[in-house]
């Protein structure tokens, strides 16, 4: 048996909880913070067994494409360069897709 672990952005959670439940994959939700751009995004825990898991990380690989977005950074230069400031600009950055861990478990219970 395999525990999944998928980070994925809050935009695919919905339809990814969707498409695992609709096929018989029972999902644990996890709202958690991405550090790279303070956007919310979920962590998804899925029990299945190991002749499962290749249609587990398909569905996955399906509903969370990459995508391009435009965020700010922030500048160290002030409005005239000489003096350090907040003025930021905007920095078109890849988001989506998902972060996947893979884990073998010994034994699970359902209680």
């Amino acid at each position: 048996m395999k525990l999944v672990i998928a980070i994925v952005q809050d935009e695919d959670t919905s339809r990814l909880v969707n498409q695992l439940m609709k096929n018989g994959y029972g999902v644990t939700k996890l709202a958690t913070t991405g550090g790279f751009l303070r956007a919310g995004n979920t962590t998804l825990l899925i029990g299945v067994n190991d002749d499962k898991l290749q249609c587990v990380m398909g569905i996955i690989e399906q509903v969370c494409k990459c995508r391009k977005q435009t965020t700010t950074a922030p500048s160290a230069l002030g409005s005239m360069g000489t003096m350090p400031g907040m003025s930021s600009y905007p920095v078109e950055v890849t988001v989506g897709g998902a972060t996947v861990f893979v884990l073998s478990v010994d034994q699970f219970v359902k209680l």
